[in-house]
């Protein structure tokens, strides 16, 4: 049995990084070890979150221990969770990457952790460079890497950046896990009933934050395209997830294209208890993204069973193997609506299949043999007994 932390943002924040540290730990005390989180108690200074806010108001996961310590701008802090740690001697601490201004923060925490000789730091990398640059990007990032002793990665582009980084220490590339907390599969009636939609007709879902590198303005300019095609007029798609920049260039694009009557719109902050009905109520999962590292939306469409039009960048098409689980398209509008069409061309069915055999590989026990490894790897190295 190991002694595990897990470093990053877990309940009451919300978003995909919680869901899954909060998964992890329970994977984590499912396979005998013990397992507690270490989130933040202030994440982002307002001024720098671009949502409405970072909090849920759901309740928090049973049997997980969360403590909601660490200041992201307070260096005191920081030495005083690192200490905190130190002497808590964990054996393993797994730590997530996401943004470089986390890493002065959790840099300077494991330094801290490191002078115990004892915890092995693995990093779970989601990014390591970042989708928009920001001054300092590059110095924080070396600082953190510096801190920890192995790396996991769940996409082959982020391997690539992780090496320009850091060419030697222990890394592995793994499967993003598939999110199965959200509920079990339900028909698409029940799904559709449940959030005042058409019971038929042909919905498409792009479901997520909304950012720049995403894509959504590709993807309304292809549902202007499908528009012109008689026979696609009737494809409509709906939009699930929080504005984090100005909306006001996509409405003024919306009301340009003339495609409002396509459109079905729920750009509020979708809760986790209502996640299973939007991806249960669409024939597939869209992601126009203009560079990607690896998506949590493809593994939500995987526990779904939904098929997946991704853009080809960056780790996607490694993810969705075309013409199986999903289709390919390049990052344009045209490309995107011509998939769209092949998709409903093929039918939803002919998907499902190669999505049931495929995502059999997205474990979250290969996830955690992982970080055992690289953990052992790391002490074995070391001399460490």
């Amino acid at each position: 049995m190991s002694k595990v932390v897990i470093i990053g943002p877990a309940h009451p924040l919300r978003g995909g990084l919680a869901t899954f540290n909060q998964r992890l730990a329970k994977e984590f005390m499912q396979s005998g070890d013990e397992c507690a989180i270490y989130s933040f108690s202030l994440q982002y200074p307002g001024f720098l979150f671009p949502g409405k806010t970072q909090f849920t108001d759901e309740p928090a996961p049973e049997g997980i221990t969360i403590h909601t310590l660490i200041n992201s701008v307070n260096p005191f802090n920081w030495i005083k969770v690192g200490n905190r740690l130190k002497k808590e001697r964990p054996d393993i601490i797994v730590v997530r990457y996401w943004l470089p201004v986390m890493g002065p923060a959790l840099g300077t925490i494991l330094r801290r952790v490191k002078k115990n000789k004892h915890t092995r730091i693995v990093c779970i990398a989601d990014n390591v460079i970042p989708h928009e640059k920001r001054p300092g990007d590059k110095p924080f990032t070396k600082y953190f890497l510096k801190s920890c002793d192995a790396f996991v990665t769940m996409s082959e582009k982020v391997m690539a950046d992780l090496r320009s980084f850091e060419p030697v220490k222990p890394a592995q590339f793994v499967q993003h896990p598939l999110y199965d907390t959200f509920g079990d599969i339900m028909t698409k009636a029940e799904a559709r009933k449940h959030l005042g939609l058409p019971e038929n007709g042909q919905i498409i879902l792009f479901f997520g934050f909304i950012r720049k590198y995403k894509g959504l303005d590709l993807l309304l300019e292809a549902m202007a395209v499908l528009k012109k095609n008689q026979g696609a007029s009737g494809i409509r798609l709906l939009v699930a997830g929080e504005f984090y920049e100005d909306e006001k260039p996509y409405k003024e694009q919306i009301e340009k294209l003339g495609i409002s009557d396509q459109l079905i719109l729920r750009t509020d902050f979708i809760p986790d208890s209502e996640v299973k009905y939007y991806l249960c109520a669409a024939d597939a999962v869209i992601q126009p993204y203009r560079n990607a590292t690896q998506s949590g939306v493809t593994p939500l469409a995987y526990h779904f069973e939904k098929p997946m039009v991704v853009t080809n960048v960056g780790g996607l098409p490694s993810l969705v193997p075309h013409n199986k689980v999903g289709l390919v398209a390049e990052p344009d509008p045209s490309s995107i609506a011509n998939a769209i069409l092949d998709f409903y061309r093929l039918g939803e069915n002919y998907f499902i299949p190669h999505l049931r055999s495929e995502k059999l590989k997205y474990s979250w026990a290969s996830l955690v043999n992982t970080i055992k490894t690289l953990a052992g790897v790391w002490k074995i190295s070391k001399g460490i007994k």
